[in-house]
């Protein structure tokens, strides 16, 4: 059940519409800064700004196919949302529709990856790519299974071994160690700035060799200066055209989306607005290859 909220440009009707927007405002398992529960609705008001017209594909976002379903009711219990989150996920793939959900903390996004893995036909070609400074690799944090910590671990556990993180730069020893026993693969911020993204893209892509891609984007993999509103901001990261380039390129690939961990009170709306054009970037690239 969601709580009617919506973007300015998404205009369809559920019944009519080919990706579903519904925000996931929650930040319980938060570890730094709060807030992440108000990027949904921070996204909505700051989307305004923008022209609905891409130049770059020729396209216009009022002829493409949106829905904004508002936000997903959350809970204190990050247990019991995720539950929620799911089954809102799991609709909206079951009724055929592209789910694009925006946090919230990076935690809510094991529910539309596990029901994006529940649909999906080839369940051996399902992959998930992250975009995130962190591993997020330990089993619990805090007491909490489900903390925001721990989101790629349990995707990796739980659904899918299918798995590449690109701009890592943060984690305790235990957790490097950890990637590089078990061959996790993954690219540091690093290695995008000595090798190029085009390059990392690439060897991602042909890593992952999969046409069943949910793709998820922490804003925390973007250095703090392009992103400051975030809730866990670790310098020495990927730029703006550097997150774009992945996007547009995996975009095609792809069967589900999230954007999450914007904490809009940190800065002056310049995160919520980066955050809100790299969503619809990614989907005008997936538009646009369906069109071609």
């Amino acid at each position: 059940m969601f709580v009617p909220l919506t973007f300015f440009d998404a205009i369809y009707d559920y019944e009519d519409a080919e990706y579903v927007i519904f925000g996931a405002p929650f930040d319980g398992t938060s570890s730094f800064r709060t807030g992440s529960r108000r990027a949904p609705d921070k996204m909505r008001e700051v989307a305004i700004n923008f022209e609905t017209y891409s130049p770059k594909y020729d396209l216009d976002m009022t002829d493409i196919l949106v829905h904004d379903a508002g936000n997903s009711f959350v809970s204190v219990n990050v247990d019991e949302t995720l539950q929620w989150v799911y089954e809102d996920a799991k609709q909206i793939v079951d009724d055929g529709k592209f789910p694009i959900m925006i946090g919230g903390e990076h935690s809510m996004t094991y529910a539309p990856v596990k029901a994006c893995y529940d649909a999906c036909p080839e369940k051996d070609d399902f992959a998930v790519l992250v975009l995130d400074a962190h591993f997020d690799l330990r089993d619990e944090f805090r007491g909490l299974k489900n903390n925001h910590a721990c989101v790629s671990r349990h995707i990796i556990d739980d659904i899918t071994k299918k798995y590449v993180s690109i701009g890592i730069r943060s984690g305790p020893r235990e957790e490097w160690e950890f990637a590089k026993e078990k061959g996790i693969k993954f690219f540091t911020a690093d290695d995008v700035y000595e090798t190029g993204i085009k390059e990392v893209i690439k060897e991602a892509m042909e890593y992952l060799n999969s046409s069943h891609i949910y793709l998820s984007l922490d804003m925390d993999v973007l250095d703090p200066s392009y992103c400051p509103g975030l809730g866990t901001p670790e310098p020495f990261g990927l730029t703006d055209r550097e997150v774009r380039e992945a996007l547009r390129a995996f975009a095609p690939k792809t069967i589900g989306f999230d954007v999450v961990e914007i904490t809009p009170e940190y800065d002056n709306g310049i995160s919520a607005l980066l955050a809100t054009k790299l969503m619809r970037e990614f989907i005008f690239a997936r538009e646009a290859s369906k069109r071609n």
